[in-house]
């Protein structure tokens, strides 16, 4: 586990397709960086990853204010 992570700790949902990662993989990245993988988007969520193609998670996410971001910001910010 990574605890210098900026995602420690955050609920963290993922919409629409990943280039890089499937969904057993992205959710073994979060937990491996400290975050709780979500699979609904509630005022609790603290990032939305977003992938081609978003469903309506996304449209929640911003009505909600959560900050998106793209798979190459998430990949940035995760080293």
């Amino acid at each position: 586990m990574n605890y210098d992570s900026p995602f420690m700790g955050k609920s963290i949902a993922v919409t629409g397709k990943l280039n890089s990662y499937t969904r057993s993989e992205i959710k073994a990245r979060l937990l491996e960086l400290g975050a709780r993988p979500v699979s609904k988007i509630s005022k609790r969520t603290d990032y939305l990853i977003l992938g081609e193609r978003p469903g309506s998670k996304l449209v929640k996410a911003l009505a909600l204010k959560i900050t998106i971001l793209s798979e190459r910001e998430f990949e940035e910010m995760s080293r």
